[in-house]
């Protein structure tokens, strides 16, 4: 989010702000803390395995990892509700650019349908890109549905939604801004900031990013460019976004599905939107799609990892603004010889966030939380791996927006082989960031003291 569209967000959410109810997050006390049953749940297109199904097919899957990846899963399931669902392939996309060629090159391939739902649309160079794709796709019939988010589009000019209503494509703008728009109840603070595309009910992308020229430049340490020959306005963005085929992609399928009815947007135009999906790979995976009217399974989902893990948590927050349950936990974790690394933003898009985040970090680094900040790169990007074995990828960042407000969508991927490329990702983040000590943040000047301060009174609506 750049600072042109929190500046109208903002405004136009300053009448709620004082008429809204401040809604809280799950009670940290209510989670569970030992498994009521032995395997967890897992899904599959022909419908739930039996228990000893499940335990042999996760048998196998997990043949290489420890036995507490069992128990975190039960965990998980008790904690969310959603089930596992195996024979998976997932890869993971770093940044815009790989992003939108694999999303493009999806796309001109689609042969019954496109399903795009998105906090940002941007008319610039790369959103007319996509949006003549999509035209082109419209006009050898394939079947275009676009949601997109009303105040993440409020710089995007109408005709630009209105050219692809007139080739035929159907597009919803999510809670528009006017409430005489919105032909259902009018929610203004509630956000869709889910990235979501789903190609012919097979293939599915999810992650942080958006369709915006914003993301076109790749991370500083992941271009050709040297530091020294790029301009400050030129730093590029770090982002992650995953691919996933098999049948996991149903479930995604079905969360773009359910915005689409609760916004009362009409019937979809006739699509084989669930075709049966084969086992694609191996990946055992959990998808979790929130929404404001009950309680964030990814917040819990987070909150059950951390209070398991045995060896590591290594989180990448582009907006890290967390509550003191998210600190307890952290801490908790590094108190008992868990390897706790964060990697927060150096540079950000969204100072009053990135302050009202660096009041936490005085607790966090004395409670024995390492802190580094990602320097030459604007991050954006949402992912945690947990102990090498629970990775999450999504659009949900720690903060009471993401947790509390906002439509979001993350995958927990519960596979050894794609932690270590989670991990492998997050060491190369590690390399391009500057650790933070605590001798030298009580050092810091006071003006980012007042600044923290004021964030701070800010946290629950930014």
């Amino acid at each position: 989010m750049n600072n042109k569209r929190l500046t109208s967000f903002l405004a136009f959410l300053a009448f709620a702000c004082v008429v809204a109810s401040c809604k809280t997050l799950p009670d940290a006390d209510t989670l569970p803390d030992s498994p009521a049953k032995a395997t967890p749940a897992v899904a599959t297109a022909r419908g739930a395995l039996q228990p000893k199904q499940a335990a042999q097919l996760l048998a196998k899957r997990w043949a290489n990892a420890s036995p507490d990846l069992k128990q975190l899963a039960v965990l998980e399931e008790q904690a969310t509700g959603a089930p596992l669902i195996p024979g998976n392939k997932v890869t993971l996309l770093f940044d815009g650019p790989a992003t939108m060629r694999e999303m493009m090159a999806a796309a001109r391939d689609a042969k019954s349908s496109i399903n795009l739902e998105t906090y940002i649309f941007d008319r610039d160079p790369i959103g007319l890109q996509f949006a003549e794709l999509l035209v082109e796709k419209r006009r050898q019939g394939v079947v275009v549905n676009i949601i997109a988010d009303g105040v993440g589009t409020l710089a995007t000019p109408k005709e630009f939604f209105e050219r692809m209503r007139a080739a035929g494509i159907n597009v919803v703008i999510f809670n528009p801004v006017d409430p005489t728009k919105r032909p259902g109840k009018w929610q203004l603070n509630n956000r869709d900031h889910r990235k979501l595309m789903v190609v012919d009910g097979r293939i599915g992308f999810t992650g942080g990013i958006n369709i915006s020229e914003t993301y076109a430049n790749s991370s500083l340490f992941r271009s050709r460019k040297k530091p020294e020959t790029v301009d400050s306005a030129d730093v590029g963005w770090r982002d992650t976004h995953i691919r996933i085929e098999g049948p996991a992609v149903a479930a995604l399928q079905y969360a773009f599905i359910d915005n689409w009815v609760h916004q009362d947007a009409g019937e979809l135009p006739p699509a084989e939107y669930f075709p049966r999906l084969a086992p694609a790979g191996d990946k055992v995976m959990r998808v979790l799609a929130t929404s404001p009217d009950r309680d964030s399974e990814i917040y819990k989902s987070l909150m059950v990892a951390m209070n398991e893990a045995k060896k590591s948590i290594h989180i990448t927050s582009a907006y890290f603004v967390p509550d003191q349950q998210i600190v307890d936990s952290l801490i908790g974790a590094a108190r008992r010889g868990v390897d706790v690394k964060l990697v927060l933003p150096g540079v950000s898009d969204h100072d009053l966030i990135k302050y009202a985040g660096q009041a936490f970090y005085d607790q966090l680094l004395a409670g024995g939380v390492k802190i580094y900040q990602l320097q030459v790169a604007v991050l954006h990007a949402k992912t945690a791996v947990i102990d090498g074995i629970w990775s999450t990828i999504g659009s949900a960042n720690i903060d009471r927006r993401s947790f509390i407000h906002n439509y979001e969508l993350n995958v927990v991927v519960l596979d050894p082989a794609f932690g270590q490329d989670m991990e492998a990702a997050f060491n190369e983040d590690l390399r391009s960031s500057k650790e933070i000590t605590l001798e030298q943040w009580r050092h810091r000047p006071w003006k980012d003291r007042i600044r923290e301060f004021m964030g701070r009174l800010a946290e629950y609506w930014i």
